[in-house]
């Protein structure tokens, strides 16, 4: 869920307005982008709960944010199976229906010149038998998470340890989605292996206990994930394939790996062997120091010489230092384009920013 990840904190003007980096045109992967922008993932939680179909106010949601010229749209997170499931609300890929209402959507966002790609996720044990169509949640290991489930305030129920079968029936889950959100008329999609979500549980030595191939030191935990996106990348290509991924977990906020910087060369390296060109490393502090005086997305950067989008705490100052030291090539933003669908425009404009209050726009659209 990205809507509680503090993306941005502060806010100011751009002082060079019309003429920042921010807003020139940029190729990543497939994808001709308007601006150096993007509309980060933000769980929303406005599909039906039953059917987790979009409805006519997520077309207009979207539709707005493509008509203020942010470059690229990544959609909320859009689960790959009644199984995948954490949330009230969610919506989905994997039914015909689903596909028919965001292709209302992505027709929407194409309209207006616009390029929308979808996040695939699967919550993993983040959830609870009533979301997950009555059946225990899946995860590496028969690990409870601690607290209660988002929005739903019961307790997290034990999840049921994936057996080979179960982990190559979700991988194909994911290819199919992956399948679905072009046919949907998406452009391309995120794979969502960050924030404590399914494929982070594999990669975290807290949340997976394995003996098999997929568990392990972490080179070998990061094998399902590597699966994962092998599969997709076949499905769909490496040029519509980005990859989120992070230390941060939703039910365990202050985790952060013991050595980051290893960490990260060997996510990295992982990436390059199944043919990965497109990050987006998720922080909760995007100038937070990690390791060797450097943050994280200058760590990425130091392994990594493909296209980076960058996000956490971002405001157009560091957005755009970020780009010119070649750091990221697209930034992105979150929660104030809940409060503000004109929000390129305020910024080129000087206009001011109205702040993201969670009582006034977590359950509304505008």
């Amino acid at each position: 869920m990205s809507l509680v990840s503090k993306d941005e904190t502060s806010w100011g003007k751009l002082e060079n307005g019309l003429e920042s980096k921010l807003f020139e045109p940029v190729k990543i992967g497939a994808w001709n982008l308007r601006s150096r922008t993007a509309m980060a993932p933000l769980t929303r939680s406005f599909a039906d709960d039953q059917t987790g179909v979009v409805g006519e106010a997520i077309v207009e949601y979207y539709r707005k944010r493509a008509a203020d010229g942010v470059g690229l749209i990544i959609s909320e997170g859009t689960v790959i199976s009644p199984r995948g499931k954490g949330y009230p609300g969610i919506p989905g890929i994997y039914s015909e229906d689903q596909i028919k209402a965001w292709k209302k959507v992505t027709d929407a966002v194409h309209k207006e010149g616009g390029t929308m790609i979808s996040q695939i996720w699967h919550v993993g044990r983040l959830s609870h038998h009533e979301l997950a169509g009555n059946m225990p949640p899946q995860a590496p290991s028969a690990i409870p998470a601690e607290g209660l489930v988002s929005r739903f305030r019961k307790p997290y129920d034990i999840p049921e340890e994936m057996t080979s079968e179960d982990i190559k029936e979700v991988i194909n889950q994911y290819a199919q989605a992956a399948k679905n959100a072009i046919e949907a008329g998406f452009d391309g999609v995120e794979i969502h292996a960050a924030h404590g979500y399914l494929i982070d549980q594999f990669n975290s030595d807290v949340t997976n206990h394995r003996t098999d191939q997929y568990g392990g030191d972490l080179p070998q935990r990061l094998t399902f994930m590597k699966e994962v996106i092998k599969a997709v990348i076949e499905a769909i290509g490496t040029e519509r394939t980005m990859i989120r991924f992070s230390a941060h977990k939703a039910d365990i906020p202050g985790y952060m790996w013991e050595d980051p910087e290893y960490a990260i060369r060997t996510f990295i390296e992982a990436f390059k062997e199944v043919g990965a060109t497109l990050l987006h490393p998720s922080i909760m502090q995007f100038d937070r120091i990690l390791a060797d005086g450097k943050t994280m997305h200058q760590l990425v950067r130091k392994y990594w010489d493909g296209i980076i989008v960058g996000v956490g705490t971002l405001n157009p100052e560091m957005a755009e230092k970020a780009i010119n030291e070649g750091t990221i090539d697209v930034a992105a933003f979150g929660r104030p384009l809940i409060s503000n669908p004109d929000l390129l425009h305020r910024l080129k404009n000087g206009e001011a920013i109205e702040e993201y209050d969670v009582k006034k726009h977590l359950n509304v659209l505008i």
